[in-house]
């Protein structure tokens, strides 16, 4: 790929991000016309993929990129063939519809700029999703399109379903995320690749290792929480609580496909093993089945889409596992009719909330003459989801019932899936479609018109797009379906269905689903009663169990920070201290490194004996002290003493760096000791004195053997030799100590006095502020003792971190 062409490719990847950016901006200016120059962003990326249809149609592919993080040999890498391209022209596409559609859908809402915005972030994480090559590149992408569907799931933050379906859609899919993001570092850790085109050419190395079976669980734990497959399904009807864009867009053409998108583009990575054929397939015939009955459950339009939607990410999820050249081609032609007819038919749904004011499919009708345009993008959608001629809907439904039609209990157990659940998905399609536009007008309705072009043009260019693609079946295998088949089965494969039928099994099975849906279509009120009452029978349900999920671990939580952070300095620095003696002593212990003891020298001064039994009368002075303030000065003569033997052995720069330190400390203690009453002597119980002493034992005797092991070994002067070359040729300092402290470690000396600022600060408002109340005992008479209500709850309850207390 030349360079120019892959700056185009990376500023179209930056594209969406800068778009976003300027989208609250123009909308100020322009209003609800900045949709039309924002949709140009998109159309802009529509129109740069184009070109490289040509290649892919080929056998090409192209990649390209730049390095990221060379330390970590990460590359910024791209990689376009047959699936990415189809993905990049579905995200591109569809969403520059879909920001038309919002400039109409969000007209006069105060925060239409907020939403564009929201929008675009995520049609650039989409697409960078689905372009990436690299691990890490793929992994920060599939993040974001979490984060920024939580921000449009949640976008209308005031209401408290929004913000509970928000929540939930991110925790499940970030959880999601964390354990793809493990899997692809092992598959990292096993092959030594990390890029899926990589990856893709050294496919054998990962089946025979002995973790390829824990790599294939944590990457699915990634797409199944993406593509909603059953029991993790439940984030996505209620994501329905998001604006009807964020519905037609995220929901059924991008986000929930992104798990679907990562099984084809690892299936010549992990297809032909045991674990594969078997896991996608009950997961997905789950789901496939499992969707559609709960969508015949529903009356609500969006809804009834979103579980069907759930319903058909299992069937594509459920083809791709399956295996076989016309189980893939079923799977990537239906992922492209169902990203048609279900953007379209949820538009649709939004066009009718938005012109009739409800989304109820029982208070609906009548709407034909008032909507004509609407009703005919809908019909059309609807004859692509129900599999019809001539929708490509048709075409996908052939190639997946032909891929299933064997006569084994394996493949005939998913061929009843899939015919249950294109039937009743076909007559949730239809409800749509023609419930709220045929019969009678309901007079609660009122005056109801067409939808203006920039909302209605969406859906009708989908509903027609569904339809042009299976009369151009030839034209758009060539350019669409074999080079996506072929990237999937890792080998060129063309697809050649057409609208001509064909006389044989599937065509029949065609027939029994179209039967199916109708009876079901006529019945739909008592089918949807009887659905009812199971699940009402049933009772508990995946929701209803996230719910208990994080209520329990809420309850866990404050369980564990009431038992590990209680509000209790003593215990703090009693767990903190019994922690450092045991990383001191008990490695040296267990792995046999105590040093060996000492003798006493010979050489000893008498000064140097003074230093010494200096330390050991301040020792003796803290311990036998009466009250706080003696034990404080009595402290401060073990730094001296130290300070002392610094200067004593020839370093005069530290003996007066520790002597400041000491006479400093000596100072602020006591000074916030002022606010307290230091005339009582310590009155701990013998037995907390006895443990104490003990930990404080422990970690001096840690730190002296510890020390003592470190001077047996034989002294490096690697860094001396170092600083003492270059403190003056490099530094200009004569001072080595003074050169270290601020040159070599500058940075490390500014967080220092850092440190000691932020603590003078913290120390000057302790001793100027007015106490109200001190968990210390004042003098009888201190005006400052008095009750500070803030410290108790209305009943008398301690509070912290958001937890109350007896």
């Amino acid at each position: 790929m030349n360079v120019g062409a892959a700056d185009m490719t990376l500023l179209a990847m930056a594209l969406p991000f800068v778009a976003a950016g300027l989208a609250p901006y123009l909308v100020r200016l322009m209003g609800h016309r900045a949709a039309w120059v924002l949709a140009l962003a998109p159309l802009s990326i529509f129109i740069h993929f184009i070109p490289y249809a040509g290649l892919v149609a080929n056998g090409r592919h192209v990649t390209a990129g730049f390095d990221w993080v060379p330390s970590l040999d990460t590359r910024f890498e791209w990689f376009v063939d047959g699936l990415s391209l189809t993905f990049a022209f579905l995200v591109t596409g569809i969403g520059t519809l879909i920001v038309l559609y919002s400039g109409g859908y969000m007209k006069g809402h105060p925060q239409q700029g907020r939403f564009l915005s929201f929008i675009l972030l995520f049609m650039g994480s989409m697409l960078g999703l689905v372009l990436s090559d690299d691990f890490l590149m793929l992994f920060v992408f599939w993040e974001l399109t979490s984060v920024t569907s939580f921000l449009l799931i949640g976008f209308d933050h005031e209401r408290e379903a929004s913000r509970r379906a928000a929540l939930q859609a991110l925790v499940v899919t970030g959880a999601g995320g964390l354990g793809l993001l493990a899997g692809l570092l092992l598959i990292w850790n096993v092959t030594g690749v990390h890029s899926l085109s990589g990856l893709l050419q050294s496919n054998e190395v990962l089946r025979q290792s002995p973790y390829f079976l824990v790599a294939l669980i944590l990457v699915l734990c990634g797409a199944f929480t993406k593509s909603a497959q059953f029991p993790l399904h439940f984030w996505l009807p209620n994501a329905m609580e998001a604006p009807t864009p964020v519905s037609a867009y995220l929901h059924s053409a991008t986000m929930v496909k992104a798990g679907v998108f990562l099984l084809m583009r690892l299936n010549p990575v992990f297809a032909d093993t045991p674990a594969w054929h078997t896991i996608l397939p009950i997961f997905g015939g789950m789901t496939l089945v499992f969707g559609a009955l709960l969508s015949v459950r529903q009356s609500d339009l969006k809804q009834m889409l979103a579980y069907t939607t759930m319903s058909s990410l299992g069937l594509m999820v459920m083809m791709t596992g399956f295996g076989g050249e016309h189980a893939v081609a079923g799977a990537v032609l239906y992922l492209v009719a169902h990203a048609l007819f279900k953007g379209a038919l949820f538009m649709v749904a939004g066009i009718v909330d938005h012109e009739a004011g409800t989304r109820e499919v029982t208070k609906l009708g009548g709407l034909l003459r008032a909507m004509p345009v609407t009703f005919a993008a809908a019909l059309a959608a609807a004859v692509s989801m129900g599999g019809l001629p001539p929708a490509v809907g048709f075409l996908a439904k052939e190639e997946i019932y032909s891929s299933l039609w064997h006569l084994d209990p394996w493949s005939l157990t998913f061929l009843a899936c899939a015919v249950i659940g294109n039937a009743l998905m076909m007559a949730v399609g239809f409800v749509v479609a023609l419930k709220p536009f045929l019969g009678k007008r309901p007079h609660a309705l009122g005056d109801v018109h067409e939808a203006p072009f920039i909302m209605w043009v969406g859906p009708a260019t989908l509903g027609a797009l569904g339809i042009v693609a299976a009369i151009a079946a030839p034209f758009t295998h060539e350019i669409v379906s074999s080079p996506m088949v072929s990237a999937v089965l890792g080998r060129a494969s063309e697809i050649d269905i057409t609208l001509v039928p064909h006389i044989g099994p599937p065509l029949a099975l065609s027939g029994l689903t179209i039967v199916v849906g109708i009876v079901t279509y006529l019945a739909i009120a008592p089918f949807r009663r009887a659905v009812g009452g199971v699940l009402r029978a049933i009772g508990w349900g995946p929701d209803r169990g996230f719910d208990q999920f994080v209520r329990g671990l809420v309850r866990f939580s404050h369980a564990v920070t009431d038992r590990l952070q209680p509000g209790s300095l003593e215990v703090y620095m009693t767990v903190t201290f019994v922690a450092i003696a045991a990383a001191l002593l008990v490695p040296m212990v267990v792995f046999g490194e105590l040093p060996s003891m000492p003798t006493w020298p010979t050489d000893v001064t008498f000064y140097e004996l003074t230093v010494m039994a200096i330390g050991i009368i301040g020792l003796v002075a803290v311990l036998i002290a009466h009250d706080r303030l003696t034990a404080i000065v009595s402290l401060g003569v073990q730094g001296f003493a130290v300070a002392l033997l610094f200067m004593l052995f020839g370093a005069p720069d530290l003996s007066f760096t520790q002597f400041m330190i000491e006479a400093l400390s000596v100072v602020i203690l006591a000074l916030v000791m002022t606010r307290l009453r230091l005339a009582p002597s310590d009155h701990r119980p013998t037995g907390e004195k006895l443990s104490d002493a003990a930990i404080a034992i422990a970690c001096g005797a840690g730190f002296m053997l510890y020390l003592m092991r470190v001077t047996e070994g034989s002294f490096d002067a690697t860094l001396s030799d170092f600083f003492a070359r270059y403190s003056k040729t490099i530094a200009h300092g004569h001072n080595i100590v003074n050169v270290i402290i601020v040159d070599f470690r500058g940075t490390d000396t500014l967080g220092e006095i850092s440190v000691v600022m932020v603590t003078g600060l913290a120390i000057l408002a302790l001793i100027r502020i007015r106490a109200t109340r001190t968990d210390v005992e004042l003098g009888d008479n201190d005006p400052r003792e008095q009750h500070d209500p803030r410290e108790e709850g209305s009943h008398g309850k301690r509070t912290y971190a958001g937890v109350e207390a007896e």
